[in-house]
């Protein structure tokens, strides 16, 4: 199908690198396009997981394996099931087997706290789970706290090769609590679906419900927002023309965990769709992660700027050969200028022939839906918009559009853009607004510019703006000064109150291995921002810290720091 947008023109898309500004758009469910794949990839391999691998025709069968014994559980079209798995193959087996049956695979973080799985299963109405053996005690006490009809319980070990699968058993599966009575082990639910032998494939409208991600939204309240199949088939079609490098039979690092837009949209469906492996990785850290890219010789890999952060500071990757790579892409948070500049060494030291390309994305739209061109960046930018993708920058508040590099709040609208929040009718209408263009756009709460050429600049969310003294002062313009200091290798910028001031500027700093904190290092760092940052906006605090928090995606959790800042002001 092409998706029609009548009275909008994006007439930069067509200048760079031969990017189609419109493209044509599967009408099948995501189930329906991941196994049309597979009938053609057989063998290939699909996924890999602690170095084993899963061709498309095991995939294949495992997706309806799994929707068969859905279905024998009582699962039916329309129906959430909450899926609360790290990235391991059963997540994607989950995936597509609930969608081939039209049930509503509900994604969510299994590192989450008791309190905040039980609110995700009252918001999306979910009496049914599928998790992890090593998370099953917190689906105890979520029983103690709502009605669960079963949990699903899977093992790592499961899809583990000899002799991994045997130590895993032995040495860390033991230890976990043993399943009730009520609840069943993976093995035991794949079983029940040998008997359902028809009728459980649903005929499914490819424009309708398909997945629930939890997220922010634009006001920073926790919501299901509900994703369509077009939604993830467009993004996965869209995200392969915008690499410009062969996506088919290619292979990416799915570090990204499956329950954020990013890793579920980019790292694992638009790989299956376009026939390329994704290696899943369930845990990250650092070591493990260059020793996969050393090993596994990824050609795409994507992260958040922390982890990206975070390789440059290590030396894991000493000597490593990085030709492979086609494509490094950055996003889920706001890649500094000086950043983008250290991690671009980094590769080109490392022989890798590509930079980082920064996007900007919102899980209202599954992910990402601007890119920077292979051909083409500008400092500070986060690139143009996707196909059939349209932005406009419009002054916060209302629906109307400023000119052209002003400043004003981020809307756009496209075949990526979800179906709405779960039960939030008041924040979709102000979310999901008609313009005088009649055409509906997403309200992002995002705080950005566009420039005649197409190429938009994200400057931060707008309700982080600090208001001091009457000034407007931006936290991520700062950051991206402090981090230009050589000793500086990450930071964050707050507001804190003051009596006088309503708020005032307090920096949290990272130093550089070989630096030191100290009262000289200090001062130091308030002659630099001098220099560089205007009186009214100038930090008046500095804290150094050992390392920043972060949320469970790896941004860096400023909120966090603002709540520690509150409680000190009681």
């Amino acid at each position: 199908m092409k998706y029609q947008i009548d009275n909008i023109s994006a007439p930069w898309m067509e200048s760079y690198g031969g990017v189609n500004p419109h493209l044509d758009y599967s009408e099948k469910t995501i189930s329906e396009a991941v196994l049309e794949t597979a009938a053609r990839e057989k063998d290939f391999p699909a996924l890999t997981f602690m170095g084993k691998a899963t061709s498309y025709t095991r995939l294949a069968q495992e997706i309806d394996k799994v929707a068969r014994s859905f279905w024998a559980f009582g699962v039916r079209p329309g129906n959430r099931v909450l899926v609360c798995l790290p990235n391991v193959p059963q997540a994607v087996f989950c995936l597509y087997g609930l969608n081939r049956i039209g049930a509503i695979p509900t994604m969510v973080h299994p590192l989450s706290a008791v309190s905040e799985l039980t609110f995700y299963m009252n918001e999306a109405g979910c009496d049914i789970v599928v998790t992890l053996d090593q998370f099953y005690a917190k689906f105890l006490e979520v029983k103690r706290q709502r009605q669960v009809k079963k949990v699903i319980v899977c093992r790592v070990s499961d899809e583990l090769p000899f002799p991994l699968n045997i130590g895993q058993k032995l040495l860390t599966e033991r230890k976990f609590p043993k399943l009730t009575d009520e609840d069943i082990a993976w093995h035991a639910f794949i079983a029940m679906g040998s008997c359902v032998t028809g009728g459980y494939v649903a005929k499914k409208d490819y424009r309708s419900e398909a997945v629930v991600l939890f997220s922010g939204g634009t006001t920073g309240t926790t919501k299901g927002i509900m994703l369509s199949d077009l939604n993830f088939n467009a993004l996965a079609w869209q995200t392969a023309n915008m690499a410009q490098e062969e996506v088919h039979h290619s292979k990416m690092l799915a570090a990204m965990p499956v329950f954020h837009g990013f890793g579920l949209g980019v790292c694992i469906h638009t790989m299956q769709y376009c026939g390329g492996t994704s290696i899943l990785v369930p845990r990250f850290n650092v070591k493990s992660y260059a020793k996969l890219i050393r090993k596994t010789q990824p050609n795409f890999i994507a992260g958040v700027p922390t982890l990206f952060e975070a390789i440059t500071r290590n030396r894991y990757l000493d000597g490593a050969d990085l030709s492979c790579l086609r494509g490094v892409f950055s996003g889920g948070d706001s890649l500094t200028i000086e950043l983008k500049k250290k991690f671009d060494a980094f590769l080109a030291e490392h022989n890798a022939r590509v930079r980082v390309r920064e996007g900007y994305g919102t899980t209202e739209c599954v992910t990402a839906c601007c890119l920077t061109p292979h051909d083409k960046e500008k400092e500070g930018s986060i690139g143009i918009p996707f196909p059939d993708t349209y932005f406009k920058i419009c002054k916060p508040g209302t629906t109307e559009e400023v000119p052209y590099g002003e400043e004003g709040e981020i809307c756009l609208t496209g075949p990526s853009m979800m179906l709405g929040y779960i039960g939030h009718e008041e924040e979709n209408r102000q979310t999901m607004q008609e313009h005088p263009d009649g055409h509906v756009w997403l309200h992002t709460g995002d705080l950005g510019k566009m420039d005649e050429e197409g190429f938009v600049y994200f400057r931060q969310r707008i309700k982080r703006m600090i208001v001091t003294s009457g000034y407007n002062v931006y936290p991520s313009q700062l950051e991206n000064i402090i981090e230009g200091h050589p000793a500086v290798q990450r930071s964050c910028v707050i507001g804190v109150k003051d009596a006088l001031k309503m708020q005032r500027v307090k920096a949290f700093i990272v130093l550089r291995d070989g630096f030191a904190p100290s009262p000289e290092m200090e001062e130091e760092l308030r002659a630099y921002c001098k220099k560089h940052i205007a009186k009214y906006a100038l930090p008046s605090e500095y804290e150094f810290r050992d390392s920043l928090p972060t949320t469970l995606v790896g941004k860096v959790a400023y909120t966090k720091l603002e709540a520690e800042e509150a409680a000190k002001a009681v």
